[in-house]
């Protein structure tokens, strides 16, 4: 198996920059593992495709504004961190960009605000400083460059995200996002991502309220997506991939309505990438799901045993990158490919803001 075996070619005008209204009205192609066929849907008429007894278990994590646009003191340069994750006292992982102005050791002093924001208007989901604001000062010290790319970062106070922070959209959404709320579940509730679970932002409290109706359950779980949702396999060999660890919890009573909804013989369905990796890093070799709070470096790879998952509700992914080849190690890469030219053929909407596919 070689990364390559997970590239296909995407027309540039398929990939959504901006998300369909409503939500529901996005297209949903069905797709059988058993018999290998296609069903083109919308995401409205999902009831229709599930039975009563049914578990839907989504992500409930929240897209925090992690995202510094500032410049440096003294020479102005351009600079922005993506905030991976904190240790809670300081220390950061992040991403910078450009990484070639920082070197371990260094000290570093951002302005961020009024005029240490980019020029034009401000980005989507920017914070909106009024004109008496000051640019506030962020500073720290450049700890050291990770095995994976990412640097670890030490701030002199932690800062405040709500406030100077913007919503980090993925690099291939180009058009500005009206309304920041939009890149958020419905059902948002845990803050801690730096990536919307996607496969949620089709949701509707009206269509949550069809399934309950139709007796389909619904179920949270949190996983706080890191780097790996959009950052592509580099190595050849996925398997020396350093996939990124994300910070999962599974409660008690979401275990006890999973592993009673396989006992009654009825079908528990993951929405998203997320919620497939938690469950199957919960579920012990019984295929029991047991609670689970703490990080998983669970890489899910063709040849993977599926312990407690047995539908999945899913967006389009980039090529090459660790969400495809865990979607397809759970239907077949060689189906999901052909699943991927069936939506090209039939000009479905790609990535975050796009279309979405319901495997069984």
């Amino acid at each position: 198996m070689k990364t390559s075996d997970f590239e296909y070619y995407l027309p540039p005008e398929l990939i959504a920059q901006k998300p369909l209204e409503p939500r529901d009205q996005s297209r949903l192609l069905v797709v059988d593992r058993q018999t290998g066929s296609f069903q083109h849907s919308t995401f409205a008429q999902l009831p229709n495709f599930l039975e009563p007894g049914d578990l839907l278990v989504c992500n409930d994590s929240r897209v925090v504004p992690a995202r510094l646009v500032g410049r440096k003191e003294g020479t102005g340069g351009k600079v922005e961190m993506l905030m991976l994750r904190s240790d809670g006292d300081g220390l950061w992982e992040v991403l910078l960009k450009p990484a070639r102005r920082f070197r371990p050791g260094s000290p570093f002093q951002l302005l961020i605000g009024p005029t240490g924001a980019t020029e034009g208007p401000a980005p989507s989901g920017s914070p909106r400083l009024s004109n008496g604001d000051s640019p506030t000062l962020v500073a720290g010290q450049v700890v050291e460059r990770t095995d994976i790319g990412t640097w670890l970062v030490r701030f002199f106070g932690n800062p405040d995200l709500d406030r100077l922070g913007q919503v980090p959209l993925p690099p291939y959404v180009r058009e500005p996002l009206e309304d920041p709320e939009r890149y958020q579940t419905v059902y948002a509730k845990a803050k801690g991502s730096v990536a919307a679970p996607t496969a949620g932002l089709h949701f509707t409290p009206q269509l949550i309220r069809g399934l309950s109706k139709r007796g389909i359950g619904l179920a949270f779980l949190t996983v706080h997506i890191g780097l790996d949702t959009f950052r592509p396999v580099a190595a050849e060999d996925p398997g020396g991939h350093p996939i990124h660890a994300e910070w999962g919890e599974l409660s008690e009573s979401v275990a006890r309505a999973v592993n009673g909804v396989r006992c009654a013989g009825r079908r528990v369905i993951a929405v998203g990438t997320s919620s497939v990796r938690l469950l199957e890093t919960s579920a012990a070799a019984s295929g029991q799901v047991e609670p689970f709070s703490g990080w998983t470096r669970l890489f899910i790879l063709p040849g993977h045993l599926f312990r407690a998952v047995d539908g999945m509700l899913t967006n389009f992914h980039l090529p090459r990158t660790t969400l495809l080849m865990l979607v397809s190690a759970f239907a077949g890469r060689d189906l999901i490919l052909e699943a991927y030219q069936e939506a090209i053929r039939e000009r479905y909407r790609f990535y975050s803001f796009g279309d979405a596919m319901l495997i069984f």
